[in-house]
């Protein structure tokens, strides 16, 4: 059985898809200021690695794990449910536009979107 990394077009897809994502997100009011002095080049790439192994295109991840990366951000510059689901929406509108099957969208959107991923980034219990 392929992986949802696979089914949406393995590393070009996730690439174009990352690419395409961010420049939403600096475009977003609600969330751009996250990301204000930001290397984004290398945003960008821990970004292409995380998606490759939550979409099951590699076993090894060796970023650091949602809830460090996202501590200062909670903690020091106000990361709340609002602006993960400003995240998502931004997520969703990428893969619609590039005309991701609906279907393999609601699995990135399980995956992105779900209680245990959103408890992490958001350093919640």
């Amino acid at each position: 059985m392929q992986t949802l990394f696979e089914r949406i077009g393995g590393k070009a897809a996730v690439d174009l898809a990352v690419d395409k994502f961010y420049d939403k997100v600096l475009a977003d009011a609600r969330i751009q200021h996250f990301f204000d002095n930001m290397d984004m080049d290398k945003q960008r790439r821990h970004q292409r690695a995380f998606l490759t192994y939550a979409f099951g295109g590699t076993n090894e991840y060796e970023g650091r794990s949602m809830r460090e990366a996202h501590k200062g951000l909670v903690m020091n510059r106000g990361l709340n449910e609002g602006h993960f689901r400003g995240v998502l929406e931004n997520l969703e509108a990428t893969l619609q536009e590039l005309s991701v099957a609906p279907n393999l969208i609601a699995e990135v959107m399980a995956i992105a979107g779900g209680d245990q991923h959103m408890r992490d980034v958001l350093n919640l219990t």
